[in-house]
């Protein structure tokens, strides 16, 4: 797995195991939401500071965005659209 794609998969992980979505992890690390899902997409090549920014907004060490997933993982899911249920 090359460095965007496990960012890409650690962000992901991390984004939807804390229920967050992408318009409020973009906002929290003051980057834009596109930009954000272009992350998760691959499509995107971050710096060192941006990843700093999100680890931050997620409240984890940078170093989880490099976490080796096991090759028992599954790929992290999409958060379900819309409203979170109360």
């Amino acid at each position: 797995m090359n460095g965007r794609a496990l960012v890409a998969w650690n962000l992901r992980r991390l984004r939807v195991d804390q229920l967050i979505s992408q318009d409020k992890l973009a906002a929290d690390a003051g980057v834009d939401r596109a930009y954000l899902g272009g992350l998760e997409r691959q499509t995107e090549n971050p710096t060192v500071d941006l990843l700093d920014k999100i680890a931050e907004a997620l409240a984890v060490p940078m170093e989880e965005l490099f976490r080796m997933p096991l090759p028992s993982d599954d790929p992290p899911q999409p958060l379900r659209g819309g409203r979170k249920p109360k």
